[in-house]
């Protein structure tokens, strides 16, 4: 199957079983997203949304986390992955909102990278969801899901290559659902570890498994 066709069969299925779906992640505004996708990082949803209502509650704006200790937001985060670098990363990045950006969350990617603890990946999510621009962030999700189905070449290592790969295809207006719609794919469908291929749509179609099934099936004598 032709690139084209492939993406034009994967998208099909996602626009007509899925939402546009933004985030599992619990948030209100630009600043909450934000901070919880910081400390989403090699972590769960589930377990950031069982610290950030406290974490929220207790500094609910820039200024108010920015005058934070480490140790005040290590408390509140101690249950996540890496909680003493987040910790360090949630209180810079409040501090540079506070004196470089009036308390408020930029919108481009430049300007977002500026912030600690905020690449490229977390830059798109903020962009794409808090400001529904055509960002498409790639993470552990996007990056397996796209190398298994064949979406991207083989010779795409980084997540940026991968990122590139993918917008070549996806029409501008769905770039932003697409991220989530390959992302919960992975999250929940095409796992790591044990993917769940017979509950797969795209077993048709799908590299990774028609290889292994052609590997699979037995040679004629």
């Amino acid at each position: 199957m032709r690139k084209p066709q492939l993406f034009r069969r994967v998208l099909d299925h996602f626009r007509h079983t899925m939402d546009d779906t933004e985030t599992e992640l619990h948030y209100t505004n630009p600043f909450e997203l934000l901070v919880a996708v910081v400390l989403s990082a090699q972590c769960t949803d589930k377990r950031i949304n069982m610290v950030t209502p406290a974490l929220f509650a207790a500094y609910p704006t820039p200024a108010l986390m920015a005058a934070a200790t480490e140790e005040d937001i290590f408390s509140y985060i101690r249950s996540v992955s890496y909680p003493n670098s987040k910790a360090r990363h949630l209180v810079g990045l409040a501090r540079k909102l506070t004196t470089d950006f009036d308390g408020q969350v930029p919108q481009t990617l430049e300007e977002l990278t500026t912030l600690p603890g905020v690449g490229r990946k977390t830059a798109n999510v903020i962009q794409a969801v808090a400001f529904k621009k055509a960002a498409l962030a790639v993470d552990t999700h996007v990056f397996r899901v796209s190398h298994r189905l064949g979406l991207v070449p083989d010779r795409c290592t980084t997540p940026y290559s991968v990122e590139m790969a993918l917008r070549k295809y996806i029409p501008e207006a769905e770039v932003a659902a697409s991220h989530y719609w390959i992302l919960l794919h992975g999250r929940y469908t095409c796992t790591a570890r044990a993917p769940k291929c017979h509950l797969c749509a795209f077993t048709d179609c799908c590299k990774t498994y028609l290889k292994l099934h052609k590997a699979a099936r037995p040679q004629e004598p």
